[in-house]
């Protein structure tokens, strides 16, 4: 079986590396498993891109489609195109996509117009907010998948009851756990952590991102300012996504216990969420991964697409309304937040599954 994996946004890199290392096993042992790594170029920075195929290991990419920048409808338009390209002069098996990002969208639909089989790992996940990028790619993807890998019995059912055929969907797990267990004993100490006098669990990880967060200016000031007054002065460690960079330049910020700083690499980023006292976020990977590692996390968001994170985990939804970030944080530092458990099947081997299912296909 030949097969195209498809990565293009930072969450792509984490959930692909263990299907690769599971593939070169299963190669090793006889399997006729045959891949290439397509990296769409969706993430054209370095900082958000490059750092993770050398910090989790992952071959360089046999393809660079180079189809970063511009709106979502030309980054689309640019991986489709060139994505065809590449297939019409080198057909493959199987068309395997992660995630939510544009990416996993754009080259399902090319290669289901030229019959290609494809996989979704991470399918059935859902918000239910038709106003969220993600929301459309899941949807569309899941509408012409043809091989379902779901991380939760939430998001399995979420497919049933859109009409899935049972036999198509297949509960393995989270792969994104897979990799955060294995790089668990490697995370490193970055350089913030001396620059800004860091000690274990007492300080604070920020992540913000999406547009409803981060262009209305006035929000995103109000979102720091309470992060701040909450804080008792304790370090405030903000890692910005380009997009949050460059609107944050038209602010005047000066609080010395916020530290904003690039983008970290895997290794780092993880040992600093690892040793905070909690994460204040509105990404749903970072859920999962705090929620493993025990650490408190509040989604600044009205809905999210992994409930389990909520209900078994140590996530709290809290809302966009930049007054509830002080009473979250107050019961942090009281004591009062939840301990949270592991969901099933989030053990580090939902990759080895995967590969075994496929290894049955092929």
């Amino acid at each position: 079986m030949n097969i195209d994996l498809i990565v293009g946004a930072r969450p792509n890199f984490m959930k692909i590396s263990p299907i690769v290392d599971s593939l070169i096993r299963y190669q090793q042992l006889g399997h006729n498993f045959k891949f290439r790594i397509i990296h769409t170029g969706q993430h054209f920075d370095s900082s958000m891109s490059d750092t993770f195929f050398s910090d989790l290991g992952i071959p360089k990419p046999d393809v660079n489609l180079g189809a970063g920048g511009g709106s979502q409808a030309q980054q689309t338009a640019n991986i489709m195109v060139g994505y065809e390209s590449l297939l019409f002069t080198s057909k493959v098996d199987l068309c395997l996509v992660v995630g939510d990002v544009t990416s996993t969208m754009a080259c399902a639909i090319v290669a289901k117009k030229l019959h290609i089989k494809v996989a979704h790992v991470e399918a059935g996940i859902r918000s239910y907010d038709i106003t969220m990028p993600e929301e459309i790619n899941r949807l569309v993807t899941d509408a012409i998948t043809d091989y379902f890998f779901t991380t939760s019995t939430i998001a399995t059912q979420n497919l049933l009851n859109s009409g899935v055929d049972s036999e198509k969907i297949h509960f393995v797990g989270n792969t994104m756990i897979d990799t955060l267990l294995k790089h668990k004993n490697k995370f490193q100490r970055p350089e913030i952590w001396e620059k800004a006098n860091l000690e274990s669990k007492k300080y604070f990880i920020v992540t913000l991102h999406r547009p409803s967060n981060v262009d209305n200016l006035e929000l995103l000031n109000s979102y720091l300012s309470n992060i701040v007054i909450a804080a008792k002065n304790l370090p405030i460690i903000f890692p910005l996504h380009p997009r949050t960079s460059n609107v944050l330049k038209k602010l005047n910020l000066n609080y010395p216990n916020l530290f904003l700083i690039n983008p970290l690499g895997y290794l780092e980023f993880n040992y600093l969420v690892e040793n905070s006292k909690a994460v204040i976020t509105d990404s749903g990977g970072i859920t999962e991964e705090t929620t493993v590692l025990g650490i408190p996390c509040m989604t600044i968001r009205d809905n999210t697409e992994r409930p389990e994170t909520v209900t078994e985990g140590t996530n709290e939804l809290i809302g966009t309304n930049p007054n509830s970030i002080i009473a979250a944080i107050t019961r942090v530092f009281d004591g009062n937040w939840k301990k949270g458990s592991i969901p099933e099947k989030w053990d580090g081997k939902s990759a080895s599954r995967i590969v075994e299912i496929l290894s049955k296909l092929s």
